[in-house]
């Protein structure tokens, strides 16, 4: 099946709407839509029997996702999306006031609010470290956590929190660093993947980060809902779901397994939505959705008189770029949603405005769906 218009029937979309979002909440497949609801008939046919048979259900799920993303299915368990599993694991800590949590300046909002209401409950204190944008290599980043990691600016780190691929700025950070980096001071990381899955081919294992929080929704286009939480082997026993149940005291995949009645569905088709990923062949989906994005950054930074703010290496789906002077000059930065809603209702086009430092920028998405006429139209609405 040919990528653009062609593969866009797959999908529910308006089509009377440019979507260049797909980074916010993923869109999913027909055929992944239509085995959800195979799922909620089958639990509604006969709702005893299917909640007695779920933990074999789930655990069947759970085995084929982490072949999917390099990882054990005994280390890893579905949550509700990224943020929930962040949740997870910094309120499944121990924490002083003399201790320390490190953030980049890049950190999605959720996931930062987070651990302020840590940070309030425990008094730990929140460390951010600065990483610029627009940026020009890797490095700079490994330099600004790195000097937020030196014990003799900040003793007692206690956590080290990173984004794979940054929601603002839609940087792919080097995590492989990153946590050797913080491993060899023995702080432990937690890893924010929301938009990794489906962008980048994964190995958990040999990443070695502590903990690892990932979307399914997202890039590898499953129904919404479906997220997951791995952990190394080491560190599963102290490790408690947001809902405590049925469950607790039984190990890592009893509590989060069943965290009360709910419905599984997301979770169950997240195979089918693997399979429709490897149906398109997941490396060319990738390797597509990187050429487009680079392609659509650079013509939109051309056309608006302005420079990609990033490497091309350091981007996977998605690109943030500064909106053109004469338009950025018109809006407050707060102005960011009134911007976008006016975008939508002019051109037909949904596309995030994110405010970021002192300025605006739009980030676009690519995925297979889209074709090069979309963005086009994009850099014309904002001349």
């Amino acid at each position: 099946m040919n990528f653009g218009r062609e593969v866009r029937s797959q999908w529910l979309l308006d089509r009377n709407c440019i979507f260049l979002n797909h980074g916010a909440f993923g869109a999913t497949p027909k055929v992944v839509m239509e085995a959800q609801n195979a799922w909620r008939q089958k639990l509604e046919s006969q709702p005893l029997q299917f909640m007695q048979e779920l933990a074999t259900h789930i655990r069947a799920a759970a085995n084929e996702l982490a072949q999917f993303v390099g990882a054990k299915g005994e280390d890893l368990v579905f949550v509700d999306n990224a943020t929930a599993g962040v949740n997870a694991v910094v309120r499944s800590l121990d924490f002083s006031p003399q201790d320390r949590i490190v953030v980049t300046s890049h950190g999605y909002a959720a996931v930062r609010k987070t651990l302020t209401y840590v940070s309030h409950r425990t008094g730990v204190e929140i460390v951010e470290a600065k990483v610029p944008f627009p940026i020009h290599s890797e490095q700079e980043v490994i330099e600004a956590i790195a000097q937020a990691l030196d014990p003799k600016v900040n003793p007692n780190v206690k956590l080290l929190v990173l984004d794979h691929i940054t929601s603002p700025t839609a940087l792919i950070f080097p995590i492989a660093a990153l946590v050797k980096l913080a491993q060899a001071q023995n702080i432990p990381v937690l890893v924010d993947g929301a938009h990794a899955p489906g962008t980048l081919p994964l190995n958990l294992v040999e990443l070695d980060a502590d903990w690892y929080a990932g979307n399914c929704h997202k890039w590898l286009c499953a129904n919404k809902g479906c997220g997951f939480l791995y952990a190394k082997p080491e560190r599963q026993a102290d490790l408690h779901p947001n809902v405590i149940s049925h469950g607790f005291d039984g190990g890592f995949l009893a509590e989060f397994d069943w965290t009360g009645t709910r419905d599984p569905s997301a979770w169950l088709t997240v195979t089918d939505a693997i399979a429709f990923h490897q149906h398109l062949g997941s490396d060319r989906v990738r390797e597509h959705n990187h050429k487009l994005v680079l392609w659509a950054a650079q013509m939109l930074a051309t056309t608006w008189q302005q420079t990609l703010p990033a490497p091309e290496f350091m981007l996977g789906a998605m690109a943030t770029i500064p909106l053109p002077q004469q338009v950025a000059s018109k809006y407050a930065v707060s102005d960011y949603q009134k911007l976008h809603d006016e975008i939508l209702v002019k051109h037909q086009i949904e596309v995030p405005i994110i405010p970021f430092g002192d300025r605006l920028w739009v980030r676009v998405s690519a995925q297979v769906y889209n074709e090069a006429w979309e963005y086009e139209h994009l850099a014309a609405a904002f001349r």
